[in-house]
């Protein structure tokens, strides 16, 4: 009976101090409400409540009874939080070069709240629906060694594509910059490698997300559309499974506005949904060729085919046209200039030709941009519309 009446005051406390943190997120930090939804649903609940996470961009005041989900210290089948089953595959290699897996792994994350994977202190695990199935991956480095553990139906591919994911065939040595910042920057980031998913129906949905918007407002629609269509992930991990293409054809629009996406982008989703069989076949084939199909898509012009270019397909050499930041951020990293074209920018990465995607990272990495002087794009608020 104290063990009960413990366990109840506990969840008492844990809601009323939730419910607190929830309310002082108003409607000009939305972002800030979603921070502590995920910080949250990470340590206290895997399965996060959609509802919750939709009214929080448009609610200012949350009872303690309206999350208990987020207080439950146990999920739906029952099994305590942290508690991970046996894997359904594994494997281990050695590394014979050094590897950083934050450094590597880190652009497949789209924002911080993104519940398809996650960064732990020496280990990363990640969620994906394979060809063969769903699958949880989970990667960490001993000694000089790479080892990863999967779950589901989809573990055996998730293994088999491993050593690809933190680009074991990379080959970062063949890229010997005599720009002094590059050299720098390339001996700083000794772990980065530049791997590929080999999935590109899921890298290509949060890109299109992240068009011609901030990417705050794409990484929170991203969240939420994850939670509202996205199921768990095997392995108890706490992860959430990206949405099924047939999930997102079967979805009308009007569920998807709350959730911060406006029709246009939506539609674009829902036609790279349609033929979500097909684009994973790119996958397979030369990434230029494979981005020129990508464009024949409605809605798909060279920036969101070289975004998905650098996550699916791994291509070292790609370079993001039709980005707005770019040009400048090239052209004051590699010639001072506070401003730059997308010719300018071109002729200043073509001596890396084979490696721009590299050097492109390499710059973001290292934090460089240029000066701003403009105003900063506005932040929209789509489902209030």
């Amino acid at each position: 009976m104290g063990t009960a009446a413990g366990a109840g005051g506990a969840q008492s406390r844990c809601r009323e101090q939730l419910a607190h943190q929830l309310s002082i997120a108003t409607f000009s930090a939305p972002h800030q409400a979603q921070r502590i939804i995920s910080v949250a649903s990470s340590t206290l609940k895997p399965l996060l409540s959609v509802d919750l996470i939709i009214r929080i961009t448009g609610s200012v005041t949350y009872s303690s009874s309206s999350i208990p989900v987020l207080c439950d210290s146990r999920d739906r089948r029952g099994s305590k939080v942290g508690t991970v089953p046996q894997p359904d595959a594994s494997a281990a290699w050695p590394l014979p070069f050094p590897l950083d897996l934050g450094l590597t792994l880190g652009v497949l994350q789209r924002g911080p709240s993104d519940p398809t994977i996650r960064f732990d202190a020496n280990k990363v695990w990640r969620a994906a629906r394979t060809p063969e199935g769903a699958g949880s991956l989970r990667l960490g480095l001993n000694g000089g060694g790479l080892l990863a553990d999967a779950w589901g139906t989809g573990a055996g591919w998730m293994i088999e594509h491993a050593r690809m994911l933190v680009g074991f065939d990379d080959q970062p040595s063949a890229f010997q910059p005599a720009h002094p910042l590059l050299a720098d920057l390339h001996r700083h980031h000794a772990g980065l490698r530049l791997g590929r998913t080999g999935l590109v129906f899921e890298a290509l949905l949060p890109t299109i997300l992240e068009q011609k918007v901030p990417s705050v407002e794409a990484y929170a629609s991203y969240a939420r559309l994850v939670g509202a269509l996205g199921e768990p992930a095997p392995g108890e991990a706490g992860l959430l499974l990206p949405p099924e293409p047939a999930r997102i054809l079967s979805t009308p629009y009007w569920a998807v506005h709350r959730l911060g996406i406006e029709r246009r982008r939506f539609a674009i989703i829902q036609t790279a949904a349609a033929r979500a069989r097909r684009l994973e076949a790119t996958a397979d084939i030369d990434p230029v060729e494979a981005r020129r199909l990508l464009t024949t898509l409605p809605g798909i012009g060279p920036w969101s085919a070289a975004e998905v270019s650098v996550v699916a397909y791994g291509d070292p050499d790609v370079v993001s046209l039709g980005d707005y930041h770019l040009p400048h951020q090239v052209a004051w990293a590699l010639a001072g200039e506070v401003r730059g074209s997308e010719a300018r920018m071109l002729e200043l990465l073509e001596p890396f030709r084979g490696h721009r995607a590299r050097v492109i990272r390499l710059l973001t990495l290292g934090g460089i941009q240029a000066p701003r002087f403009g105003p900063r794009m506005r932040l929209r608020r789509i489902a209030a519309i």
